[in-house]
């Protein structure tokens, strides 16, 4: 079996939908957005006594989501007895990444990749290719979070799941309480080199649309570059703020463009419309054009 290299670039990921594993409706009506990651769902909104029927379902539906052109994940659930007989549905060709539910340390992720291991084994895939992104939903997940980020190759992203944190740590789900763990997950994202998924608020509340613009135009500034949703008036909302805006780009090459000249004079700080620019400034600008042009190339 061939092993899948642990250096894989990121996938460009802006929007990633929710789709309850039991409901026809929300499949087909999948199908119809323009959601980067299609994520099946077989945890929160499949109720207890349904479980065994949407993960009979989840094959398919991947597969069909997959044959659409479609990148897909699949949700799983966390106790143990549960978990392993999600996988068993889930590993399969069709699936890139499972989300991971109340990850509580780095033991946790290493000890689910096993089971990876042996599935994409039994199941003639390519090892390493279900990737893992991890939900930190309760206080030993947010101790262990840089180690949970970093434990293994397989793990593609970090979320901080707003609803269970609350009420872990016994709070509110608001702004306040909320803040702190998600520029951590940030930080122990962007040290591990995975993705930084999530906003500052609850993934439920999707009746003011302005008022989510306006969550995830911030969560961008704070270093996040995904979301969940689970509503698809909220899919273009994350494709169009987790992108650079036209304006975004044109002043950004303006900037590099600038930085080039003066350098070829001996320049290596100088104002720009206002602005001292200096080396961190260019980077910026050049992630801004490299952001830019991977979301285009989708």
């Amino acid at each position: 079996m061939r092993i899948l290299p642990s250096n894989q670039p990121l996938p460009v990921w802006r929007s990633i939908l929710f789709v309850p594993a039991v409901s026809d409706r929300f499949v087909e009506s999948a199908l119809k957005q323009e959601a980067d990651v299609l994520q099946i769902d077989l945890e929160d909104s499949v109720g207890p006594d349904q479980k065994e029927f949407a993960r009979a379902r989840v094959a398919a539906i991947a597969d069909r989501f997959a044959l659409a052109g479609r990148q897909v994940t699949v949700r799983v659930n966390r106790p143990w007895r549960l978990l392993v007989r999600d996988l068993e549905a889930v590993v399969r060709p069709s699936v890139l990444a499972v989300a991971l539910p109340k990850v509580p340390d780095a033991a946790f992720v290493q000890s689910v990749s096993e089971v990876l291991d042996e599935l994409e084994h039994e199941n003639r895939m390519v090892r390493g290719h279900t990737r893992i992104i991890a939900m930190v939903e309760d206080a030993q997940g947010l101790a262990a979070m840089n180690e949970i980020a970093a434990a293994h190759p397989r793990v593609i992203g970090l979320i901080v799941g707003a609803e269970d944190l609350a009420v872990s740590l016994q709070m509110s789900v608001d702004d306040d309480g909320l803040y702190v763990p998600n520029v951590m997950a940030v930080a122990a994202a962007r040290r591990a080199g995975v993705l930084p998924i999530g906003f500052i608020g609850s993934v439920a509340d999707f009746k003011d649309q302005d008022r989510f613009r306006a969550r995830i135009r911030r969560a961008r500034k704070l270093g996040f570059e995904s979301a969940f949703c689970v509503h698809p008036s909220q899919v273009p909302i994350l494709n169009e703020e987790f992108a650079p805006s036209a304006a975004e780009v044109a002043h950004a090459e303006a900037v590099i463009a600038a930085y080039e000249a003066q350098m070829s004079s001996g320049k290596a700080a100088f104002s720009f419309n206002g602005r001292m620019v200096d080396l961190p400034v260019v980077d910026q600008a050049r992630q801004i054009v490299r952001r830019h042009q991977a979301v285009q190339a989708k």
